[in-house]
């Protein structure tokens, strides 16, 4: 008599492979949609349809007043760490004078006793601190290692070191970053860019979304197609029609304004947050089989 197929067994010790997928066990996987994906024509910041688009030279286009908004806040920023600086190094400066000030003191009035005064005197090796300001056990020398772990330690026994401590500010960079591309970013690099939107009369009729084509070969634009913008002109082709004719001939299609080559700048699309285009479009959910976990519920996630 054949056995029971492993798919109809329920009475073992353990979880079968298949009892598993059906509680959702394990790293569930699901392609993401065109929901999940921003489209070309979407502000890399508010995620919205542009409003006067700006593109930056790696080909991320922002509306012009959430860049603006961006780089203003990253400035004020900037100047924000640099006076804070600025007060901290001014503070370390009178700190110090101040420990020179109580040396020079200390040392007058170890040389005035030594010379004036019985009081016997020892060395100053026993009562003098190390570097980083600790007595005893902390004196004695120590490694790399261990003097940044305690410049960086947060612990309640050392002044020094507890969470109230002031923390130590760094000199900040004095340039603004793109919000996207993470490099560095000037308002004068970004260029605005026009796109050409389809006026026929068969798509007035029948959506009143706003399309756009390639002034050249009049091809829809869409997040499948990749895209190449004039940072001379603003102008906005298909990478099809950019290769052929303006690498070429070295002119735009729609305006006749000489480009070179450095002008041809490939548009970024399909990134947000979460998901970026032609790469790591696939989500992943581990979950762990527990008690109380609930994952009988639990869907298994559809095969793609």
């Amino acid at each position: 008599m054949p056995q029971r197929h492993s798919k109809n067994n329920n009475d073992l010790a353990f979880f079968t492979y298949d009892e598993k997928r059906k509680l959702g066990y394990g790293t569930q996987k699901e392609r993401l949609g065109k929901d999940s994906i921003k489209p070309f024509d979407a502000c890399c910041l508010c995620l919205k349809p542009f409003i006067d688009p700006l593109c930056c030279q790696k080909g991320h286009i922002y509306c012009k007043e959430c860049i603006l908004e961006c780089l203003l806040s990253q400035k004020k920023d900037i100047q924000r760490k640099l006076v804070a600086h600025a007060a901290q190094q001014k503070q370390e400066k009178e700190e110090e004078e101040e420990r020179l000030m109580l040396q020079k003191a200390r040392e007058l009035d170890a040389f005035d006793q030594q010379n004036h005064g019985a009081v016997p005197q020892y060395n100053d090796r026993n009562h003098s601190q190390d570097k980083n300001g600790f007595h005893g056990a902390n004196s004695v020398k120590v490694t790399s290692y261990e003097e940044e772990a305690l410049r960086t330690m947060k612990a309640f026994w050392l002044p020094s070191a507890t969470p109230e401590a002031p923390v130590k500010v760094e000199a900040p960079s004095a340039s603004t970053i793109c919000p996207e591309g993470k490099e560095k970013l000037k308002l004068k690099s970004l260029f605005p860019v026009y796109f050409t939107e389809d006026k026929s009369e068969e798509k007035k009729s029948s959506s009143n979304d706003k399309s756009f084509i390639c002034p050249s070969c009049k091809v829809t634009l869409t997040n499948t197609l990749s895209l190449v913008a004039l940072s001379s002109c603003g102008h906005v082709f298909c990478k099809k029609c950019a290769d052929k004719f303006m690498a070429v001939d070295k002119v735009c299609l729609v305006c006749n304004k000489p480009c070179k080559e450095r002008n041809l700048v490939n548009v970024e699309k399909g990134g947000t947050g979460f998901a970026a285009h032609g790469d790591r479009l696939e989500a992943r959910d581990f979950k762990h089989l527990g008690s109380g976990s609930g994952l009988g519920l639990v869907r298994p996630a559809a095969k793609t």
